[in-house]
């Protein structure tokens, strides 16, 4: 016989739930999974009042932390950058990779791959060589390269059937040709770090393009006779839109206006982190490049662009609800529940469901500030500091 699943539950807490917030509920919690919501509270169960439990992030974009980077082709780099941002609250994440030559990011693909079997990350994001070099941000001109589909499959196939998004720039020689083979391949295709023009993003998403990688940065602007990509993207029920929350790559106007017009069912909140989240300023690698961090800004050394972000989710939803106004149900759904769906995850994570593993964050109830993180039931941060409930 197999032994007794450990069970026990979560009492006291405001629950973030698919239908709304419950004030003082409880969730009981049974091997890696939620056993139960609701119910009378019990003598031994872990006291949450004055906390509100989430479910755990999902991030679809982020390239290390820690001081970490997924483009190093270390998997004990790739693992401590993951370890970084899960006691952050993430305990969902892809791996994103970074220009560089197409045999290192293959070979990146292959430790990456690893960690994807082990249970550790859930799927690789190819972000470059296949972009725009007018658009190229913190990627090396010089290792750019059109999307060529046997380019492209040459990554996947290093993936060994991990690979979940490909960011390219439609425009480019290649570029529909390969929006379409991701898509008859089940992987994400993601417009991004493109110049491309508002008849040809219609036609990527018409392709099979279903994401707008970092929605408004590495893109023309809007201009009221060329809308440019931003406004193909946005207007498409079709896409989710990644957007980087940390008051430096977008103005607060630019994010309303992205959540007025999609929504948080739409809305995917990034990290879009480089080795310097939950660091100190200093001198970073991202790729074959090395990235300025100075007041917690990630810049190439030149001040040319911007290199990524320093975030982690939790400061991500606690911008999201105490900045940017968001409710806490919408905040959930854009940092949870979206990238969940479209990572065709969300039967298991992303909501807080009798039956989905027991991936939560617990933030105390004033200012949303991370307290405590538990992944497939178990607590990887802060699961010591609650008392048991001593009596009904």
């Amino acid at each position: 016989m197999e032994p007794t699943a450990h069970r026990f539950a979560l009492a006291g807490a405001r629950l973030v739930l698919p239908g709304g917030v419950v004030e003082g509920d409880r969730l009981a919690i049974e091997g890696t999974r939620i056993a139960a919501l609701g119910g009378d509270t019990e003598p031994g169960d872990l006291d949450l009042t004055g906390h509100t439990v989430v479910p755990g992030f999902v991030d679809l974009h982020v390239h290390g932390g820690g001081g970490a980077s997924y483009a190093s082709g270390l998997a004990e780099e790739a693992l401590h950058a993951a370890r970084t941002h899960l006691h952050h609250g993430t305990t969902t994440t892809i791996a994103s990779t970074v220009t560089g030559e197409i045999d290192d990011i293959a070979r990146q693909a292959a430790v990456l791959s690893e960690l994807v079997e082990d249970g550790t990350l859930a799927g690789i994001h190819f972000e470059g060589p296949f972009i725009s070099h007018n658009r190229c941000g913190a990627h090396r001109p010089d290792l750019l390269r059109d999307p060529d589909p046997a380019l492209v499959r040459k990554l996947l196939d290093a993936a060994r059937g991990h690979a979940k998004m490909v960011t390219l720039a439609p425009e480019l020689p290649g570029g529909l040709d390969s929006v379409r083979m991701l898509t008859d391949l089940g992987i994400i295709a993601a417009v991004g770090h493109t110049d491309s023009d508002y008849t040809t993003t219609l036609q990527a998403i018409d392709a099979g393009a279903t994401v707008a990688t970092h929605l408004f940065n590495a893109m023309p602007g809007i201009a009221h006779r060329a809308p440019g990509p931003i406004v193909a993207l946005l207007e498409d029920e079709r896409v989710t839109v990644e957007l980087i929350n940390d008051g430096i790559h977008l103005h607060p106007s630019v994010l309303d206006l992205a959540y007025n017009t999609a929504g948080p069912t739409r809305v995917a909140l990034i990290t879009d982190a480089m080795g310097a989240a939950g660091m100190g300023d200093g001198l970073y690698p991202l790729g074959p490049l090395q990235v300025q961090v100075k007041d917690g800004v990630a810049m190439l050394p030149d001040g040319s662009s911007i290199a990524g972000s320093t975030l982690t989710l939790d400061r991500v939803f606690r911008r999201a609800v105490t900045l940017g106004k968001l409710t806490l149900p919408q905040a959930v759904e854009s940092l949870s529940a979206t990238p969940a769906r479209l990572l065709g995850l969300a039967d298991t994570v992303g909501s807080l469901e009798t039956g989905k593993l027991a991936d939560l964050v617990v933030l105390d109830s004033t200012g949303y500030d991370l307290v405590a993180v538990m992944r497939h039931g178990r607590w990887v941060l802060g699961g010591e500091r609650f008392d048991h409930v001593r009596g009904h």
